[in-house]
């Protein structure tokens, strides 16, 4: 099996690396030249002239970064994004979309562009030639960019040329352009004062230059990098080994720690699944690096731009396997790439890369032989066995045995501390509907139940609690009504993170707001949105506060459902009409859902 012949493998190469130590030999394959040719396009400023910067950008308009934008410049003045000095100008910008290639023809397969709004522009007062000092969210300076060129892009054509689809935001890149994105790109170079501040696993974010440093101390003269932004399972393990005997090759595990998919499992996680899985390996074979970069989920492309990176970190080998960097399954209910067809597009573009591309299908477990083999290679009459990400997800919120032929106990047990069975998660409970609904009536029922159930800690965020503790300054336009609702996002998501439950009972009668909550909130738990439908004439009529009928009189504009919209949920977890049906029953009916869900253990069992 694999095990077998690779340790014997780890044994000949180890007398081989003693040898070179001892007659002190150089590497007979020398690392391979950053991606450009002309070294590691480092732009961090040291000594005096890192001095100067500080003080000229004392007397600078400053730029804060976003998450997103932090962890590209991190690369741009690290080398890792070599040969880039900085931010894509409209040149570069427009034939990469349109060529993959830089405007000097050199191979890049995705844009890397600084976006900002039409208000930061003025406020930083933005314009070509002028330095503006970019800083953290805390404030703490990054570096300086010459402002080169500022441009509208189209973003429509970005959408279809680099992700493949012109509108369809299920894709996570196309959603940032259009919902988060600013309306202008920015170009020009960077001069680099730190690279930004991190608190965690320091010892294990490596530079280019400090990680091809460990390369030729150690002698690696091929080193195979692994791209993930999963935990590593058992299968991972079996195909990298299998990888390093191919290549003959050292192995760099470099997961991604920046910006991956959202729902993904937290990085925290992540990286100690990976210390766990690291102790598996036979000694001395396989490094850790973690990577600070802003996934695209971009497939094909996206993988062109994952070989460059490793190529740049000094890795002569790279992993591509399938589904590689996908994004999941488009508005048709298909994949957005083929399975393999980042493969294809890395093996035609294999010279410009330099870098070798090692290709795998994937690796599945046979119970009968107790191996592990690629699933094309699967003997005939042999079932092979594998657990799907959906599949595990299922297992942990279940609490059911995952088998160590799939994953490692230390890894799965790191799992089931971050994703407990959902009785024992955090959940946010969100109730939307017109005022007079019964909306506050159902959620306090909810709350009182929960509270008398005692496993969780419950908090109720009423809509007029919060208008008056946490949004008093604010009025009922849209802009300050989707702000309101977004504060109430994220106060859910950190009682959801806490594992507690979040009861909202808001109007809340935009769904581009009530998206924005539900994500927030993701990142954390669940979300259940609950529609309160009750029709308008029911709660016209019940008019407890006597909102309606100052509205008739003309005392109040610009009232949710009368003359404001009130844009109705069109896939709530729960609907409930409260017309005939008393508050009782709708309780009913909602623990019935929490139960049938997982999240609350049916009565009998506890």
């Amino acid at each position: 099996g694999i095990n077998a012949e690779y340790g014997i493998l780890s044994f000949f190469r180890r007398v081989e690396l003693r040898n070179f130590q001892i007659s002190k030999a150089k590497s007979t394959m020398p690392a391979l030249e950053p991606h450009g040719g002309h070294g590691l396009t480092i732009r961090l400023f040291e000594g005096e002239e890192r001095t100067k910067l500080k003080d000229e950008a004392t007397h600078l308009e400053s730029l804060t970064l976003s998450a997103r934008q932090l962890c590209d410049i991190e690369l741009i003045m690290n080398g890792g994004f070599s040969p880039l000095t900085g931010f894509m100008n409209k040149e570069d910008y427009e034939s990469v979309v349109h060529d993959m290639k830089l405007k000097n023809g050199i191979l890049w397969s995705i844009p890397i562009t600084l976006d900002v709004t039409q208000q930061q522009i003025e406020r930083s007062k933005l314009a070509t030639g002028v330095r503006v000092a970019l800083r953290d969210p805390e404030g703490n300076l990054i570096a300086l960019l010459t402002v080169g060129d500022i441009w509208v892009p189209d973003k429509r054509v970005e959408a279809e040329k680099v992700f493949g689809s012109p509108d369809d935001e299920l894709h996570p890149a196309v959603s940032y352009l259009f919902r988060e994105a600013g309306t202008h790109y920015v170009g020009g170079q960077v001069d680099g004062y730190q690279l930004p501040v991190h608190y965690d696993y320091v010892e294990l974010r490596r530079t280019p230059k400090e990680l091809r440093k460990l390369f030729a101390d150690n002698f690696f003269d091929r080193v195979v990098a692994f791209q993930t932004r999963n935990p590593m399972h058992r299968s991972h393990r079996e195909l990298t080994l299998l990888a390093a005997k191919e290549a003959k090759a050292n192995l760099l595990l470099h997961p991604v720690v920046g910006m991956t998919k959202p729902g993904d499992v937290d990085h925290f996680t992540r990286v100690r699944c990976y210390i766990e899985v690291l102790k598996h390996y036979p000694k001395d074979l396989a490094t850790l690096s973690l990577l600070p970069l802003a996934m695209r989920m971009a497939g094909p492309k996206e993988a062109i731009l994952h070989a460059i990176i490793r190529k740049n970190y000094g890795a002569t080998h790279f992993i591509i396997g399938r589904d590689h960097a996908g994004p999941g399954d488009n508005k048709h209910g298909k994949p957005f790439y083929d399975p393999y067809e980042a493969q294809v597009l890395a093996e035609a573009h294999q010279a410009e890369l330099g870098i070798k591309i090692l290709k795998y299908q994937m690796v599945v477990y046979l119970a009968d032989t107790q191996e592990y083999v690629q699933v094309d290679q699967v003997p005939e009459g042999s079932k092979p066995m594998n657990i799907s990400g959906t599949e595990l997800r299922r297992r942990l919120f279940k609490g059911i045995e995952i088998p160590e032929w799939f994953s490692y106990p230390g890894v799965v047990s790191i799992l089931r501390q971050r994703h407990p069975a959902r009785q024992k998660q955090g959940f946010t409970v969100f109730f939307t509907g017109l005022s007079g609904s019964g909306k506050s009536s159902i959620a306090n029922a909810l709350r009182d139940h929960l509270l008398q159930d005692g496993r969780r800690p419950v908090t109720l965020l009423d809509g007029d609690e919060i208008r008056h503790h946490l949004s008093s300054e604010l009025g009922f336009s849209k802009e300050h009504r989707d702000l309101n609702i977004h504060r109430i996002g994220y106060v859910s998501s950190l009682i959801t993170r806490s594992r507690g439950v979040s009861i909202v009972s808001a109007i809340a009668p935009y769904r581009e707001a009530r998206r924005r909550a539900r994500d927030l909130v993701e990142r954390e738990g669940s979300f259940i949105e609950i529609h309160v439908s009750t029709p308008l004439e029911v709660c016209e009529e019940r008019d407890r506060k006597g909102l309606y009928r100052k509205v008739r009189q003309g005392l109040i504009k610009g009232f949710t459902g009368i003359d404001d919209p009130y844009e109705a949920p069109e896939k709530p977890e729960i609907l409930i009409d409260t017309s005939h049906k008393s508050v009782l029953q709708c309780l009913h009916e909602i623990v019935l859902y929490l139960e049938s869900e997982g999240y609350l253990a049916p009565e009998s069992e506890h």
